[in-house]
């Protein structure tokens, strides 16, 4: 699998580059397809981060990720 940094991943935040991207438990996920993430954004959460510790406070389950592509690891 390929590996990214945590800068690459930054990059990939809806707004310098088109893709959309998170990462949560060392996965990075495309989120790009999700219209609830639309210009990098879903609600209090920014694209192009580690979503990991955030996620304790979100109203869903870490089954969320299923439905999205894993793009490569976090390193």
């Amino acid at each position: 699998m390929k590996q990214y940094k945590r800068s690459q991943l930054a990059l990939r935040n809806g707004q310098d580059k088109e893709e959309i991207w998170v990462a949560f438990q060392g996965k990075i996920y495309d989120v790009s397809a999700s219209r609830l993430w639309r210009n990098g954004k879903h609600y209090e959460h920014w694209a192009g981060q580690d979503l990991t510790a955030e996620l304790e406070d979100a109203p869903h389950t870490v089954k969320v990720f299923e439905r999205f592509e894993i793009i490569g690891e976090l390193i």
